[in-house]
């Protein structure tokens, strides 16, 4: 999604991989683990789903939805409390659960799921086993929300379940939230038919792809267009908006040009970007954005950003417009958990305000739960944000084969140490093993190792080969990143062997070294630049 020409929203989704966020699952647990308060449930994938002892327990709407009281509610029968310590009595191993996926899988960790059970529509968000209704807190106006509330309490909701007014819905009419319900009820009625007739585990309720989802998530007034490359997806769109609003299929376009639609309005550019760790901003100052295992590190500095005014509005002006385009980043980049931002220094606590509240605003449209602290004496923010799926860099790249994703290899110097420790080693191995004839030695470096070797370390080679007593030999392999020194007794991939024998497939050792007559070894120094394309794209940073 573009905003006068800046990418705001950016998605990406694999037709080739199921759709789990959000979808509906009629699990069988298999194991409880005390220690954990959590269940493990099976619903249909490599690894059980995990389902933490709070996520079974019915919740309270969250702190984002106005709850609306109604005579039904109050009337209702209070059902009594479930604590963690009745879930095993009322959920042991082998008894069937519905749950729905709130946490794709991510690295070793599988699906995480809940009971409470939520299926989103155009203007509602309808809840199955919950009665409780709501208004979206980020519908502002007091007297929309009153409109609202009466039209809440007029639709005819089934006894136990509840709905919530979406943001969407702020200034639409009655009858456009009717037809919602009706189409939420019917949805979940042909859920409760999969529920009675499929043997766990089995999916009941699949979230809807891409397309959909941009109909329904993202079509409000505010949009001007939706421009679509296919044509198949453009009348799917067409229709799919016709049954909303007729005045609206207007807005959706078909792209004809030769040139890529991404080409055409700078997306491409705006997406790689979004991948470097290191962001520029309009005033001159920078982001640097590295993601770990425990956290995601975020740190803002001045740069090139130059003012006449003095050192704290300077520093103030570069903080807040780091501030806006961290929160952008964050959704761009799909990035969740535990986030610390190290702002610039400031030494004005109103200065430190307008900062946290530039994030807190910022935040607002973020659809993922957010929770902010203040800054800290040290100058830092910590925030979390939900996570739903696995990071869009960790979607779109892998890790470096040579670095690991360290985006870092071993220097000249550190190589030609480990060329001389390899060397003595497989010497000394031959002694032990009785055989004094001297090997030939082959060691395939990098040119950069090489010029180190004949330069600072030139002593080195003299000294090979005296222990070999014989010329060591040198040949260059610049065409492919090395990075470690091996013992190779066959010639492997990649590249040329001995002899200019490919090394693709394994051959055996020659005559002449079965027979014992002489020792040949091939040492390959794997020392080079790192297999990324640049530093700045590796996984890592």
């Amino acid at each position: 999604m573009l905003e006068e020409g800046q990418l705001e929203e950016f998605t990406i989704e694999r037709t080739t991989e199921s759709r789990i966020v959000a979808s509906v699952f009629k699990g069988k647990i298999k194991n409880l683990e005390p220690g954990l308060k959590a269940a493990f449930v099976d619903i249909g994938f490599e690894k059980n789903a995990f389902l933490h002892y709070w996520d079974i327990i019915p919740e309270q709407l969250d702190q984002r939805i106005d709850l609306l009281e109604t005579p039904e509610t109050q009337r209702a029968p209070q059902k009594p409390k479930i604590s963690q310590k009745d879930i095993p009595q009322l959920y042991p191993p082998g008894s069937e659960v519905i749950v729905q996926v709130v946490k794709g899988p991510i690295g070793t960790k599988g699906p995480r799921i809940t009971t409470n059970i939520s299926i989103p529509g155009r203007y509602l968000v309808l809840m199955p086993f919950n009665p409780q209704r709501g208004i979206s807190r980020k519908i502002e106006d007091d007297r929309e929300r009153k409109r609202l509330k009466a039209i809440l309490q007029r639709l005819r909701i089934p006894e136990g379940m509840g709905v919530i007014i979406r943001t969407v819905g702020e200034n639409q009419r009655k009858r456009y939230f009717i037809r919602d319900l009706e189409l939420l009820l019917q949805t979940w009625k042909g859920v409760e038919e999969k529920i009675k007739t499929l043997p766990a585990p089995a999916c009941v309720f699949q979230e809807p792809d891409l397309v959909e989802r941009t109909v329904r998530d993202f079509l409000t007034e505010e949009v001007d267009r939706i421009v679509v490359d296919n044509e198949q997806a453009y009348e799917r769109i067409r229709n799919m908006i016709g049954q909303i609003s007729r005045r609206s299929r207007g807005k959706v376009r078909l792209y004809g040009e030769p040139t890529p639609i991404f080409s055409r309005f700078n997306v491409e550019k705006q997406i790689d970007n979004a991948f470097r760790r290191q962001v520029w901003l309009k005033s001159g100052g920078y982001i640097c954005i590295d993601e770990t295992e425990a956290l995601v590190a975020v740190d803002v500095n001045t740069g090139r950003h130059k003012s006449q005014k003095d050192l704290d509005t300077t520093i103030l002006q570069t903080n807040l417009e780091a501030a806006e385009e961290i929160c952008r980043q964050l959704r761009l980049r799909n990035i969740g958990g535990l986030i610390v931002i190290d702002f610039i220094d400031m030494r004005h606590r109103n200065d430190q305000q307008r900062v946290t509240q530039k994030v807190r605003e910022g935040v607002r449209r973020d659809k993922a739960k957010t929770r902010i602290l203040n800054i800290s004496q040290l100058g830092l923010m910590e925030m979390t944000r939900q996570r739903h799926s696995e990071s869009m860099a960790s979607a779109v790249y892998e890790d470096c084969a040579y670095c690991k994703g360290k985006g870092m290899v071993k220097s000249a110097l550190s190589m030609s140490v480990e060329i001389q420790r390899k060397v003595s080693e497989i010497l000394r191995k031959l002694r032990e093993q009785g055989k004094h004839e001297q090997p030939q030695l082959r060691i395939f470096v990098h040119p950069e190792v090489l010029n180190r070797l004949r330069t600072e370390d030139e002593t080195v080679l003299i000294e090979l080969e005296k222990k070999t007593q014989r010329q060591t030999q040198f040949p260059l392999r610049p065409d492919v990143p090395f990075r470690a020194v091996q013992d190779r007794r066959r010639h492997q991939r990649p590249g040329l062997g001995v002899g200019g024998r490919l090394a693709g497939e394994t051959t055996e050792a020659s005559n002449e070294t079965r027979n014992g007559n002489h020792q040949r070894l091939l040492l390959s120094l794997r020392r080079s630049r790192c297999g990324c394309v640049s530093r700045q794209y590796c996984p890592s940073g």
